[in-house]
């Protein structure tokens, strides 16, 4: 479940005063594949995990649209599917987030757009260790 280094750069950002936030396209939801239930259960499994490294998660949100394929209530062009940058506008209002402050990782191009499109700093991981990855960025 977890790629190398993850729990890793968690709890590095947690030492180091971060809040640590998952924004997710989670269109499986609106396709019928599964509920949004399925989505906080894993969740609270990942907070499970991480509470044995003494580490967390702060907050999640997850989009379950889809513009072309999904059940009629989750049909829908929104603001918070990735690329568009809904989520993370909503984590920065709700936790009063400096988004220059702040930055986003993420293994796709959509991921680095949405951080864009929020002014924060966006960063494409496509293999390693994440905690490796993530080390320099919150030093610079």
């Amino acid at each position: 479940m977890w790629i190398p280094g993850a729990r890793e750069a968690i709890k590095l950002a947690n030492d180091q005063g971060y809040l640590v936030f998952v924004v997710t396209n989670q269109s499986g939801i609106g396709r019928g594949y599964y509920g949004e239930q399925a989505v906080h259960a894993l969740h609270d499994q990942m907070n499970a995990d991480l509470a044995k490294i003494d580490a967390h998660i702060d907050g999640l949100e997850f989009c379950p649209h889809h513009p072309k394929e999904a059940q009629p209530e989750y049909l829908t062009t929104c603001d918070c599917r990735k690329p568009a940058p809904g989520m993370l506008l909503r984590l920065i209002a709700k936790w009063q987030i400096d988004p220059a402050q702040s930055l986003m990782i993420g293994d796709k191009d959509t991921d680095v757009a949405a951080a864009t499109a929020a002014n924060v700093s966006g960063h494409l991981f496509s293999d390693g260790n994440l905690r490796d990855f993530l080390a320099p960025l919150l030093t610079d």
